[in-house]
């Protein structure tokens, strides 16, 4: 009996240890299952669209940084008795470093992460917009608009860079839409705001203002956004399982780009000319547009009677001058914000275009063409109009018309870099801002040639838009010219 209870007492013990076990293990599957449950019933959280609402708010202060200059530079001028000339450079110092600093910058931000480098250039372009406030004449001020080109230049790119990081692919090109969107709309109602800063104080105040909005948002970004959405407290398993390549994304990666065979494309070659075409173009916006509102519609403005219904509103603000600078200011916003409904609009029905145009290809050289056709037929037009608001709605149609070639070449920038599109993309964008920097300065140029013809810049302006009109006639927008993507022409 002894020896019988000696040899049951082992198999008693491993028959309970077994036991134990599968209960365990089954603890340990139901407690994997809840888990698997939770993931897929729990709403996914919403920090990603905060980071949308960061993007969209530097937009807005970018652009109003951006044209703040050029609201105040008739003050600018005279204080500081500044020929014409002397203003192109100072427009142009910004655009000349904007254009240089890139691809730069953009690099910085794949090597080192978009939240350290965002936080950086957004620091410095705001101190420079604060310094351009404190400037102390002509040298003083082309420093700091070239330093403040270079903060700016680190914008665009790292925002991209977030988006490719903390946004699902389906919800990018949305995103994109918004953000030109709001860019636009920033430039367009910043000149009320430094027309009515400038009237409680000073042409310099507007810089002050605007450069601290710039700290305040570099603050908070850094304290709250994360190069991983991994790290991020705020993000549930629901919200990353969406972030669909986000951990690609977050390394950098570095390759041999093709730049000979880019540079054997004539493809390549028109889509950068459309570019620089546009810009030249489009430049006059932020730049030359309220000294040729003051100098040639500004009588006209007094005398008008169609911007009589704001004169109950603008009263509040200020004597009769300054309602007559917040009526110029008014005019000068109708381009960007005609702009920025051309972005919103072509972004949003990209796809619909595609359907109904009988492909993407064909789409994009359609509304390329039309765009800058349109562009240049508007901007000649409103040379011939009267009225100062139906010349600048006018000219918000030439803005209009103008962005919708936008989506359009940074489509075609995605689909013929492949990828390297991120250097066919800042390549482009660099040529396009040449184009930006030759036209302040050839603006002036024509004055002095012409005696003061407003006109002949206009057609000059015109011009570029025809010839970039006519690149998209023979740019082939989706065919890729690096070596892993396989082409498709199917739908030329």
């Amino acid at each position: 009996m002894r020896s019988q209870h000696a040899c049951a007492t082992p198999h008693g013990i491993t028959s309970l240890q077994s036991a134990t076990n599968r209960q365990t293990d089954s603890v340990h599957s139901g407690r994997l299952q809840y888990r698997i449950t939770m993931v897929n019933t729990t709403a996914p959280s919403r920090a990603r669209h905060l980071v949308i609402v960061f993007a969209v708010t530097l937009a807005i202060i970018t652009y109003i940084d951006r044209v703040c200059i050029s609201q105040a530079m008739p003050s600018i001028q005279k204080e500081f008795a500044l020929s014409d000339k002397q203003v192109g450079w100072l427009f142009s110092a910004f655009t000349l470093a904007y254009g240089l600093f890139e691809i730069p910058c953009g690099w910085l931000g794949d090597k080192f992460g978009p939240r350290m480098m965002l936080v950086r250039v957004v620091a410095m372009w705001s101190i420079f917009t604060a310094f351009t406030g404190a400037a102390r004449g002509f040298v003083t001020l082309l420093i700091s608009r070239f330093c403040f080109g270079i903060g700016e230049a680190g914008c665009f790119p790292n925002i991209s860079k977030v988006f490719t990081i903390w946004l699902p692919s389906r919800e990018r090109v949305r995103a994109q839409g918004i953000l030109w969107f709001a860019a636009r709309w920033g430039g367009a109602f910043s000149p009320l705001l430094v027309v009515w800063i400038a009237a409680n104080s000073n042409w310099r105040m507007p810089f002050f203002v605007f450069g601290g909005l710039g700290i305040v948002w570099a603050v908070c970004f850094l304290l709250w956004f994360r190069d991983d959405p991994r790290q991020h407290p705020s993000v549930n398993a629901a919200e990353l399982a969406m972030l669909d390549g986000a951990a690609r994304n977050i390394a950098s990666r570095e390759g041999h780009v093709p730049w000979a065979r880019f540079l054997g494309s004539p493809t390549v070659w028109l889509l950068w000319l459309q570019y620089f075409c546009m810009n030249y173009g489009w430049y006059f916006y932020i730049t030359w547009l309220p000294k040729y509102l003051q100098e040639v519609r500004g009588v006209s403005v007094k005398q008008t009677n169609a911007l009589a219904w704001l004169d109950p509103i603008l009263a509040h603000f200020g004597d009769e001058d300054v309602v007559l600078k917040l009526k110029l200011a008014f005019l000068a916003g109708i381009p960007l914000f005609f702009g920025g409904l051309g972005s919103l609009f072509c972004g949003s029905l990209a796809n619909w275009f595609a359907k109904q145009l009988g492909g993407t290809a064909r789409s994009r050289k359609i509304l390329g063409f039309t765009g800058l056709a349109s562009a240049a037929t508007f901007l000649v037009l409103s040379t011939k109009i009267q009225s100062p608001l139906f010349a600048m709605i006018s000219l918000g149609a030439a803005s209009f018309s103008n962005d919708l070639a936008m989506p359009g070449s940074w489509g075609a920038v995605m689909d013929v870099g492949g990828k390297y599109s991120g250097s066919m993309g800042g390549a482009m964008n660099m040529i396009g801002q040449a184009g930006g920097f030759f036209a302040p300065i050839i603006i002036p140029m024509i004055l002095a040639a012409t005696h003061t013809n407003w006109a002949i810049t206009f057609f000059a302006s015109a011009t570029a838009y025809a010839i970039g009109a006519i690149c998209w006639i023979l740019i082939d927008p989706v065919t890729p010219l690096d070596d892993d993507t396989p082409t498709h022409r199917d739908d030329i």
